[in-house]
C-alpha cells in the first residue's frame, strides 16, 4: 500500500524534513540543483550533457517541478531556435548549504565503500 504524505507539515517533528524531501527528492532534483548551484546558469542541452542517464521528459518534467516549486527560475529568450536558461533563484540559493552536506556526506560514503571493497 503507496504511504500518503501528509496534506500539511504541522504534524510533528519530522513533518518539515517531509516537506523538505518533497522540494528535492528524487534521483534527478539534487542533482540538477547541484548542478546549477555551481554552474550558475545551464541551458537545457548543459543540463542533458551534465545528467547523461536522465531521459529529456524526465529533465523537462524535474525542471518544471523545480520552477513551480520557486527554486529556479526559467529564462526564455526570443530567438530562433529559442533559447532557454536555467539557473537558481533567491529561495533555491538557500539550499547551498543542504546541497553542499548533501556532497560532503556523499563523497565520505562513496569513499567508505571503495575502502571496503578494495
Amino acid at each position: 500500500m503507496a504511504r500518503i504524505p501528509h496534506p500539511s507539515f504541522d504534524c510533528a517533528a519530522g513533518c518539515t524534513v517531509e516537506a523538505t524531501l518533497k522540494l528535492i527528492g528524487g534521483k534527478w532534483k539534487g542533482v540538477i540543483l547541484y548542478r546549477l548551484l555551481t554552474e550558475q546558469v545551464l541551458r537545457f542541452n548543459e543540463l542533458r550533457r551534465l545528467l547523461p542517464n536522465i531521459t529529456q521528459r524526465m529533465l523537462t518534467n524535474q525542471l518544471r517541478e523545480l520552477e513551480s516549486d520557486g527554486l529556479i527560475a526559467r529564462k526564455v529568450y526570443p530567438e530562433v531556435p529559442p533559447k532557454v536558461e536555467y539557473r537558481l533563484t533567491d529561495y533555491g540559493q538557500t539550499l547551498a548549504p543542504v546541497i553542499h552536506a548533501l556532497k560532503a556526506w556523499g563523497d565520505r560514503h562513496v569513499g567508505m565503500q571503495a575502502a571496503q571493497s578494495a
